[in-house]
């Protein structure tokens, strides 16, 4: 694990304790690698409880709760669905803070609508929960490894208000 990513999930952990507050998280594409990063961390059982890996849609379905329809008529990788992961992933987890991600990491699944790259996420806070689609460059490992850095990135701004770099 790279040390950028290490440092991210470190000052996740403390301001998370800082806080009294725990995380979760909802993972297609990244296969594990947030939970990974989180958990790398001594002590992180103080703020993380559990994580679902939700690759397959049925176990989006069957985890997370989310809504057939929903992956019919939006597919996996889309706003409605990384918001209803996100939820169910919180509700499960009885977490303050979660991140669902789900996208298309390559080499192969592309299309016109969402290229390989194409990554949604979202976030939830005691604030709400916002998504956001990004468009991600590079090989399988480093669509995975910009969506673990991101997911780690926003879950810190949500909780501290700071912006990280």
């Amino acid at each position: 694990m790279h040390n950028e990513i290490y440092h991210l999930s470190e000052q996740l952990g403390s301001a998370l304790l800082q806080n009294s507050a725990t995380v979760t998280t909802a993972e297609s594409c990244t296969g594990g690698g947030v939970s990974q990063a989180i958990t790398s961390v001594a002590g992180s059982s103080a703020w993380f409880n559990c994580g679902f890996v939700t690759y397959a849609n049925s176990a989006k379905q069957q985890m997370l709760g989310v809504d057939q329809t929903l992956l019919e008529k939006h597919g996996a990788v889309s706003e409605p669905v990384v918001m209803s992961m996100v939820k169910g992933a919180a509700q499960c987890a009885s977490a303050d803070y979660a991140v669902a991600i789900s996208g298309i990491a390559g080499p192969d699944g592309g299309s016109n609508d969402k290229p390989v790259g194409t990554v949604w996420f979202a976030w939830l806070s005691p604030n709400g929960v916002i998504a956001r689609k990004y468009l991600l460059s590079g090989d399988r490992i480093a669509v995975r490894e910009q969506a673990v850095k991101i997911s780690l990135q926003e879950l810190l701004h949500q909780i501290t208000g700071c912006n990280t770099v």
